[in-house]
């Protein structure tokens, strides 16, 4: 399993051009030049989705991932790759697609 670590300065969005943030932001734990690593213990939420259905807005709310079993933990929880699998949510919590993720390259090979 290889991928990007995802951090503070990861650039995130929806599939509809929505921005994604940390509702709790990653703080303390390790940090990888300066930026706080992001793990499976914090939440994200969306803003700015345009997404409608038949003409009625049905914004991505959030995003939910699932930490992959790479063994990489900070503080006992597992850190998110760009790799790793998550989607978006609606308020009403429907799918609405996965997240586009530019991550800062900090490449992490596990073997």
């Amino acid at each position: 399993m290889s991928g990007n670590l995802l951090d503070a300065g990861a650039v995130i969005g929806c599939p509809h051009g929505g921005r994604v943030t940390a509702a709790t932001p990653p703080a303390g734990g390790m940090r990888v030049a300066g930026a706080a690593v992001a793990t499976a213990a914090h939440h994200y939420v969306v803003t700015g989705c345009p997404h409608t259905v038949d003409r009625v807005p049905t914004p991505c709310a959030t995003v939910r991932w699932t930490a992959d079993r790479t063994g990489i933990t900070v503080d006992g929880v597992p850190v998110l790759l760009d790799t790793s699998a998550a989607q978006c949510f609606s308020a009403a919590l429907v799918p609405q697609g996965p997240p586009v993720v530019q991550a800062a390259q900090r490449k992490v090979t596990v073997r």
